[in-house]
């Protein structure tokens, strides 16, 4: 199954290998994911191509300034005809929703989504109402040094199962794209038709689930949150001044999850501590946030993260 997906998957992507695989795991996962990169690296395409794999509902929704909370979640519009309010359903409500470019639109507009994110459920007029499962956001945003953005706040950070920074293409990969373009190959226009169903999904979930962890990996994950929140001891105090915060508890669930399904999508039913390091970035490169004196100095949360796995012993 999880072969039929990276084959559709590369119908219309050369490359990216790293982003098929964070984008699989965060499918697996039941996950939110976060793609970053500069504009033209095909995040939005590679997003919804990966939703149309699946028969499932899809919803584009791209971020501007002017965006509404309510165009996101819903509204209650009043009904002359019965003089009542009914419910509009915002296009939130879908399985795979897909949120362009986030950070262009205001930080009142990103809280809109936190419900979503968490709860996976949204209150309109005061009425709950649940979002379908499986539910999964994917997230493009261009960084936030490119006029016109808001940066994320933290806590819609901290929602997200992973963090992707998309690449560029190698000088192959795009030598590659240009021939598949003019011989019709690879069309952006073209339509990837669904190869696997909901229930398919919830399978693979539910097999990921059960995936063996044992509590020597668990005991890792705890220790490397820990340093993250405690990294004077481990790194030493001259590298760890330049930590504003560490990751919260949802770092460790996210390894867990994370970890699963990167040891099924590898073939195996049990995680290795490989797997937790091959996460690093991914899980924690949004949730350890660097101070300005960090930015200032060039020193980037991999960098750091990178020195908080080397501190800690793998079991």
């Amino acid at each position: 199954m999880l072969k039929v997906i990276s084959d559709s998957y590369s119908t219309k992507m050369v490359g990216q290998d790293r982003l098929r695989s964070s984008l699989l795991i965060s499918l697996i996962a039941g996950g939110h994911i976060l793609l970053e990169s500069v504009p033209g690296l095909a995040k939005t395409t590679a997003a919804s191509t990966l939703a149309d794999t699946v028969k499932a509902s899809f919803k584009r929704i791209q971020c501007t300034p002017d965006l509404l909370p309510s165009d996101i979640t819903g509204s209650q519009i009043y009904d002359a005809a019965t003089a009542t309010f009914r419910t509009v359903l915002g296009p939130v409500h879908a399985n795979f929703v897909l949120l362009d470019e986030i950070n262009r639109s205001s930080a009142k507009t990103q809280s809109a989504m936190l419900e979503a994110m968490q709860e996976r459920q949204t209150t309109i007029g005061g009425e709950i109402h649940a979002l379908p499962k499986p539910f999964l956001v994917i997230a493009t945003q261009n960084p936030i040094e490119q006029e016109g953005t808001y940066e994320l706040p933290e806590a819609q950070m901290d929602r997200f199962l992973l963090k992707e920074i998309v690449e560029y293409p190698s000088p192959a990969e795009e030598f590659e794209i240009l021939g598949r373009i003019d011989s019709g190959v690879l069309n952006p226009d073209r339509h990837v038709p669904g190869v696997i169903s909901l229930e398919d999904v919830q399978d693979l979930q539910d097999i990921a689930s059960r995936v063996y962890i044992d509590p020597a990996i668990r005991n890792y994950i705890v220790q490397l949150a820990y340093v993250t929140r405690n990294p004077g001891p481990y790194i030493g105090e001259e590298r760890a001044r330049f930590i504003k915060y560490g990751a919260s508890p949802r770092a460790s669930i996210a390894f867990l999850q994370a970890s699963r399904a990167l040891a099924l999508l590898n073939g195996r039913t049990h995680v290795l501590p490989e797997d937790i390091r091959g996460l690093r970035h991914l899980v924690l490169r949004h949730r350890v946030l660097l101070t300005f004196e960090a930015d200032a100095e060039g020193i980037r949360s991999e960098e750091i993260i990178d020195q908080i796995f080397a501190s800690v012993p793998t079991p």
